[in-house]
């Protein structure tokens, strides 16, 4: 009888689909492994003039004002178009912080009525090539007449599943494969 023989170590197992955060009430959130630096991804997210490249909800638009590294206190707007209205959605940075080897990349930004998008980018620690990135949508700030209208109108589900799609194409952009 023959000892079976260990095989060898094949590619890394393509990273799993995007993954529900629970970060609370009126907060969606989802993470996914992407196969790309922290310090590459967040030069992307930091770009407003990009964010089009990103965005899996088909509502932001090419046309972005502002700087194209965004950093604390920042102001920016992006083109945008939902239902087929377009508008200029102005935006605040609240957090710009790289990655470090210490600590994870944040970007996070606020929109008028108190809502915040977050981009959050940790490195994996026995792979630094790739990077755990959650995305959320925070809407613990909004006016409680805004935040009630909104989820009526089914808009934190949207944001949900374009959260999903903006993570699946960033997985799909640095995917060994593409």
């Amino acid at each position: 009888m023959s000892t079976p023989t260990p095989e060898a170590p094949g590619p890394r197992d393509a990273p799993g689909p995007p993954q529900r955060v629970d970060r609370g009430d009126h907060v969606v959130a989802f993470s996914a492994e992407v196969a790309a630096s922290a310090e590459e991804l967040f030069a992307l997210v930091a770009d407003p003039h990009r964010h089009h490249e990103l965005d899996g909800s088909g509502t932001v638009q090419s046309r972005a004002f502002g700087p194209h590294r965004l950093q604390t206190g920042d102001r920016f707007s992006v083109a945008m178009r939902v239902f087929g209205v377009p508008y200029r959605l102005p935006l605040r940075v609240l957090t710009a912080a790289p990655p470090t080897t210490q600590r994870a990349g944040v970007l996070e930004w606020a929109q008028p009525t108190g809502h915040r998008w977050r981009w959050e980018m940790a490195p994996v620690p026995a792979d630094p090539s790739r990077t755990v990135v959650t995305e959320s949508y925070d809407a613990r700030n909004q006016l409680r007449v805004v935040r009630a209208a909104l989820r009526l109108s089914k808009v934190h589900s949207r944001n949900g599943h374009g959260i999903e799609a903006s993570l699946s194409r960033l997985q799909n952009r640095f995917s060994p494969d593409s």
